[in-house]
């Protein structure tokens, strides 16, 4: 197996599982950033006649110094530079200033919609957005993963001295051993939502739309940091003799299959799973998009992972069960919360469905 650590830089080592969740997470935003844009020129061409959107940047009065700006910047016809402002004139490049008087000078361009420049319709669809609220995403989405996880500690822990989250506030140092301890999925998803919720509220943009586009990108970003696992041999399934089967150092086994040396790649399972959802929500987000309702993909994502992960806890070791009475029902949490979601996001999509087709009552 290869070492957990890719590289050491200036004393300190980096760490695969770090590569892969940054890598996962850069490329996913990347991907939604892409639909975005997408979105909103597909919305400017439809509003924007093409002759308005073909005539050269020269015809609009505007100072010298300003259009040399612009010239620099490539933006060469009254098209280009009436998106980049639609969606922010800050993508102008210009000093505040230049950027009214450039907001000004394209507001009375021949042809042109003054709403435009100051409420256009494909401003909602800014990717600036997935750049702007990944940080606050990153943030409550790590403290939802730990918090969740500390609510189901898994039995492992109990080498720590972890064997209930009580376990955890009576040594509070132990919340911040994120070596010791992991994250969990439902908790970062829940994290997350709150932040885009918290975000799109903030900026006045969709947040059921934004979140299908999120989601597609965190299929993504899930396929590829599920693989900080297997650097880190851990998530694995039980033993097994098959093909793929994955090889786990004696040093990271599970103390009851110590005699064991090959295991299920839970994590390839879930990265593949992951992966072939991420194609699904990315085909259905550029094709099909206007016969879905804002928060399908969205619940179709939730779904999918429930379904994914359901199938998985039957193969996957060191799942905490759900006690009842004081005993143990063999139902991993995971699943219990899997079955929760999945049902909920169903529902949610049923009913909104139904309260379409209801006809309106005639007063």
């Amino acid at each position: 197996m290869p070492p957990r650590a890719a590289v050491t830089l200036f004393g300190f080592s980096v760490y695969w599982y770090a590569i892969c969740i940054i890598t996962g997470v850069g490329l996913g935003a990347w991907v939604v950033s892409r639909l975005a844009e997408a979105r909103a020129r597909a919305i400017f061409e439809r509003i924007v006649p093409a002759e308005v959107r073909a005539r050269p940047l020269a015809e609009v009065a505007l100072p010298a110094e300003v259009a040399g700006l612009l010239a620099r910047r490539k933006l060469a016809t009254l098209g280009e530079a009436l998106y980049e402002t639609g969606l922010d004139p800050r993508r102008l490049g210009l000093k505040l200033p230049q950027q009214t008087q450039t907001v000004a000078a394209l507001a009375i361009a021949p042809g042109v919609d003054p709403a435009w420049t100051t409420a256009a319709p494909w401003r909602v669809w800014n990717p600036d957005h997935t750049w702007g609220g990944l940080a606050l995403i990153a943030v409550l989405g790590l403290i939802g993963a730990r918090f969740y996880h500390v609510l189901t500690p898994s039995p492992s822990m109990a080498a720590v001295g972890i064997y209930s989250p009580l376990d955890y506030f009576r040594n509070p140092l132990q919340l911040l051993n994120f070596r010791a301890g992991g994250l969990g999925i439902y908790g970062a998803m829940a994290g997350g939502l709150l932040a885009a919720i918290i975000y799109t509220r903030r900026n006045r943009i969709p947040t059921l739309a934004w979140a299908d586009l999120a989601v597609v990108g965190a299929a993504l970003g899930q396929a590829i940091g599920r693989w900080g696992n297997f650097f880190n041999q851990e998530l694995y399934g039980r033993p097994t003799s098959v093909p793929w089967a994955i090889t786990i150092d004696p040093l990271h086994r599970l103390p009851d299959f110590a005699e064991f040396s090959t295991f299920h790649p839970t994590f390839l399972y879930e990265s593949l799973w992951s992966l072939l959802t991420f194609f699904v929500l990315l085909w259905l987000a550029r094709r099909r998009a206007e016969r879905l309702l804002p928060g399908e993909l969205l619940a179709l994502y939730l779904v999918a992972y429930a379904i994914g992960r359901s199938l998985l806890e039957l193969v996957r070791l060191d799942s905490r069960a759900v006690p009842f009475l004081g005993l143990e029902t063999g139902l991993a949490v995971a699943t219990l919360v899997s079955l929760i979601v999945a049902l909920v996001a169903v529902l949610a999509v049923v009913v909104r469905r139904l309260g379409r087709r209801r006809p309106s009552a005639v007063g």
